[in-house]
């Protein structure tokens, strides 16, 4: 088994602090081992601490070092003792990594690319400005056990009665102290039969009894506002992820629409076989 990087930190914690010290600059094509004449550069260490769990990367710098270098002579001792021929499981896995990093480097470029402040600007007007802000509720109610009991409370609230001290007297809710008051609320943010029955109503309206996985409910729909649009800044990272979203999908669907593309349809074959690895050759 390879000496893992985990490994080479547990010794390290028996190693004593060595002081800075001032290194010439190095670049990533730079050799920083050999085996049997096999190079090892920089960038060959880089990229592995790249791809290691966040975990391993908060080891100290020196600790790193010694445990990817390690790493990589042993690697490439492995690979000089095997055979010559690449296997045809190897051969296809490369395939599949390089198509991953290659289409993964040029997405990454097409969305970086797209992020502008003219293209954020027009994903903010688009979410927030006008109609597409959404209304804002602001909503109390009374929470009882039964439909029957809820419906007369409906029905005392309709002739007149005090809908704060009915909820005050009756609602089972954490509300209730406060008067059923539930303040101001937006979409996604009750369950969706309370919500539902909300957007029906307008200002003053007392519901029918609404049922919920909490009980029944009689709410009174107080006010109604437009939502108010939240500073550009505070949605920057939501919008940015937006306009990348966006920009993938165009670049997949113009490359799709100009490319000739066959397909071997499933109908025609066992979808099953993708289990059987003993397929591909040693």
């Amino acid at each position: 088994m390879l000496k893992s990087v985990k490994t080479a930190a547990l010794m390290a914690c028996l190693a004593a602090p060595a002081l800075a010290e001032q290194h010439e600059p190095m670049d990533v094509s730079q050799v920083v081992a050999t085996v049997n004449g096999s190079e090892i550069t920089l960038g060959h260490m880089i990229m592995i601490r790249a791809s290691l769990p966040e975990q391993l990367r908060q080891l100290p710098d020196d600790v790193l070092w010694e445990g990817i270098m390690d790493q990589l002579i042993q690697q490439t001792l492995l690979v000089q003792a095997g055979p010559e021929d690449v296997s045809q499981r190897v051969a296809l896995a490369l395939d599949n990594e390089e198509r991953a990093l290659r289409a993964a480097e040029h997405a990454q470029t097409a969305m970086d690319e797209a992020v502008t402040e003219a293209a954020l600007a027009d994903a903010y007007a688009e979410t927030y400005e006008g109609e597409n802000r959404g209304m804002e509720f602001n909503a109390s109610h009374i929470l009882v056990e039964t439909e029957e009991k809820a419906a007369a409370l409906a029905e005392r609230a309709r002739g007149g009665e005090d809908f704060a001290e009915l909820a005050k007297e009756n609602s089972t809710g954490p509300s209730g102290p406060n008067g059923g008051e539930l303040g101001w609320f937006g979409a996604g943010m009750m369950v969706a039969e309370f919500e539902a029955a909300v957007k029906e109503m307008g200002a003053g309206d007392i519901s029918d009894p609404v049922q919920t996985q909490f009980g029944w409910h009689v709410i009174k729909l107080n006010e109604t506002r437009v939502a108010e649009a939240p500073a550009m800044e505070e949605v920057r990272q939501q919008l940015e992820e937006q306009v990348r979203s966006g920009a993938l999908d165009a670049v997949l669907d113009g490359l799709t629409e100009a490319a000739e593309i066959t397909k071997t349809d499933k109908a025609d074959v066992d979808p099953s076989i993708l289990k059987n690895i003993d397929l591909i050759g040693q």
